[in-house]
């Protein structure tokens, strides 16, 4: 998968990348289900979450509970803001 690919890529130590990994698989099984059907979607969605992870993690990252958890609130703060555009371009 595509988003694998990018944490694969990423240029963190061997410690970092293997909990950068378990930080996005037990992220996805937690929000799987909030994100279609489709393989474009689901992909989609896998690819913002790799991007999340990997947009706060260090070379000292290896707290996989901390990494998943900052990923997840990267995710909540995008949605929201992406809500809140389209509500201010609904009202121009």
């Amino acid at each position: 998968m595509k988003a694998h690919r990018l944490i694969d890529g990423a240029t963190f130590g061997p410690a970092t990348l293997k909990a950068v990994g378990q930080a996005f698989d037990e992220a996805w099984v937690q929000i799987a289900s909030h994100f279609g059907n489709t393989p474009l979607e689901i992909e989609s969605a896998r690819m913002r979450l790799a991007e999340a992870i990997l947009s706060i993690a260090t070379e000292d990252s290896t707290d996989v509970a901390a990494l998943k958890a900052g990923a997840l609130q990267a995710m909540v703060m995008d949605y929201r803001s992406s809500c809140i555009q389209h509500t201010v371009k609904d009202v121009e």
